[in-house]
């Protein structure tokens, strides 16, 4: 999984790895990764830690192959790592654009380009692509954060008509409010704290394992019927 070495990603890849799935943690840092895979290990788990930057395309090659050599295939693959660039859209540019988009949208694209054939063979293939609430309802200052994400949520569905003849599941995830990293500099505003937390009908922020069970039920055989869903985790935030 990409974005695997903090925040959703991180309690991910533990909540996959506590159900028995062998785990590829995947970020741009190495040691992040290793430390998570570390976590894996200790409690009895596997895992492989694979530095991976999702806005280079050979970058993702190396991931996929790294992947089939140490497990002999790919049953799920989970977009996570995104670029939460932010900005007023006056002032966006279009080097900007480029790495948003380069992450948020082509990245994960790519990814599941290059593990189609490994997919398609497996017998329990998912795709989870995490987005957010705001692919529904864009923020302000967040046009390209949330704009792109808009985007993979579209590109979800057309995954799922194109590759369910291959068998294989693709879906999304749109969290709302949680204490990640990604959030800090807007939950240390105590005002737009107190917005955030208004805005959820059960008025507050969750912490980063609840995302695990969305994420589990739809890697997972319980998901059989799922595709082109999408999961919104975000506390009645849409309601």
């Amino acid at each position: 999984m990409t974005g695997g070495s903090r925040g959703l990603g991180r309690a991910v890849a533990l909540g996959y790895a506590a159900a028995g799935a062998r785990v590829v943690v995947a970020s741009r840092k190495a040691d992040a990764c290793e430390s998570v895979a570390d976590e894996i290990r200790v409690v009895g788990g596997e895992a492989l830690a694979v530095a991976t930057h999702v806005g280079r395309s050979d970058d993702i090659d190396a991931l996929v192959a790294a992947t089939v050599q140490w497990s002999g295939g790919i049953d799920i693959v989970v977009n996570n790592a995104a670029n939460p660039l932010g900005g007023s859209l006056a002032e966006i540019t279009p080097l900007a654009f480029e790495k948003a988009y380069g992450v948020n949208v082509l990245g994960p694209l790519l990814l599941c380009q290059a593990a189609l054939e490994h997919l398609t063979r497996s017998d329990h293939a998912s795709i989870i692509n995490v987005i957010t609430v705001g692919a529904f309802r864009g923020g302000e200052h967040l046009g390209l954060y949330c704009s792109s994400k808009a985007a993979l949520w579209n590109l979800t569905g057309i995954m799922a008509k194109e590759w369910a003849p291959r068998q294989i599941r693709v879906n999304a995830i749109a969290p709302g409010p949680f204490d990640t990293d990604m959030m800090t500099l807007t939950l240390d505003v105590p005002e737009f704290r107190s917005a955030i937390v208004a805005a959820a009908a059960q008025h507050r922020i969750a912490g980063p394992t609840e995302i695990v069970g969305a994420a589990l039920l739809l890697a997972s055989d319980a998901g059989s019927y799922m595709t082109g869903s999408v999961i919104t985790v975000d506390g009645g935030t849409m309601a």
